[in-house]
């Protein structure tokens, strides 16, 4: 394939920020059409980058034989339906994370892109640990914790609340479906590390019960919480904690850390840390230039595409078993039990 031609559907913040300069910055890769929520919003993108073709609808976009590859930057609430025309259509896909509204839709799109193994089917990935990973990874694998004991993810912003915002698209359900803030998305990151569980007990709270939507201006319930603590037995033998929050003001950066038997790793302000057993305090862990992890998701896919490598960021696979962990936060919720995976 001399050129691999791109068509959009959704050109929210990431798609404009990343996919489409990152694909353009490609050699042998032409972004040749777009289709946004609306017409004009469709032809400011063009516009911007110089995209030759608007779709009204997107459904004539990934049905047109213009293109061979297909990258949907919409909310949730598109990925399967965009990934399932797009796959039935002989189109390559680069889904926007989260990867379904829950598990269902997310078990027709691995389904289908196991159906369809000559065309690469590639989410985009968490983010925010890939500089790390491969670190953390080998001091495991060394060693350097001993015996995983606990792993705790904590990721509360530094904002109090705000009972007067209007409804961001992750609290509507409608769009986002069963993904709760950005619970997912460290959860992805945790398991590259630690692997999957075993069980989840979850408990969320909603503290603003009513938002405006900011496109209709109509108050509307918020089912999406705003606070959620997940405890979680782990299958490599560890507890696991996972607290994701946007109301507790002050409560400093994200972090993530892992407690062994021997040593401890500490992942925050944008550093790693760690300890072994006699050490009197973390010290900080310097990434070796082969361990250092970057955002290469758009050269992946097109590499994919291309037989070059296979996907490592993200599979379908990889998020099926991440829509998998949100199904089962979700009903341990409703159900205020512990609830078993796999489902």
């Amino acid at each position: 394939m001399e050129t691999i031609r791109v068509g959009v559907v959704g050109a929210g913040a990431n798609t404009v920020t990343m996919h489409i300069p990152k694909l353009q910055a490609i050699k042998g890769v032409k972004i040749v059409s777009v289709c946004n929520r609306s017409r004009a919003s469709s032809e400011r993108v063009a516009k911007q980058f110089g995209i030759p073709t608007v779709y009204e609808a997107w459904t004539d976009l990934i049905e047109a034989e213009d293109t061979d590859a297909i990258v949907v930057g919409t909310w949730p609430y598109l990925h399967c339906a965009t990934t399932l025309a797009a796959l039935a259509s002989g189109k390559h896909i680069l889904c926007e994370a989260r990867m379904a509204m829950n598990l269902e839709e997310a078990q027709l799109m691995h389904d289908a892109a196991q159906s369809n193994p000559d065309l690469v089917a590639q989410i985009v990935p968490s983010p925010m640990t890939l500089w790390a990973d491969k670190t953390i990874q080998r001091l495991i694998s060394e060693g350097y914790v001993g015996d995983i004991l606990s792993v705790e993810v904590r990721s509360s912003g530094s904002e109090f609340i705000d009972r007067d915002g209007p409804m961001h698209w992750r609290q509507n359900v409608d769009y986002s479906g069963m993904n709760v803030m950005t619970m997912g998305i460290w959860y992805e990151a945790m398991r590259r590390w630690v692997g999957d569980p075993l069980s989840v007990f979850a408990q969320g709270k909603t503290f603003t019960k009513m938002r405006r939507d900011a496109e209709t201006g109509v108050m509307r319930a918020v089912r999406v919480p705003e606070h959620i603590d997940v405890v979680m037995d782990l299958i490599c033998g560890a507890s696991g904690y996972l607290k994701i929050s946007t109301v507790q003001g002050l409560a400093g950066e994200n972090d993530a850390t892992i407690y062994g038997s021997e040593g401890t790793i500490r992942m925050g302000d944008g550093k790693l840390y760690g300890a072994r057993r006699g050490d009197d305090a973390l010290g900080e862990i310097e990434i070796r230039p082969e361990d250092h992890g970057e955002w290469r998701v758009e050269e992946e896919f097109v590499n994919a595409i291309s037989g070059l490598e296979k996907v490592s960021h993200t599979p379908f696979d990889v998020g099926l078993k991440y829509m998998e962990f949100t199904e089962a936060v979700n009903r341990s919720m409703a159900e205020e039990k512990a609830i078993a995976l796999p489902l």
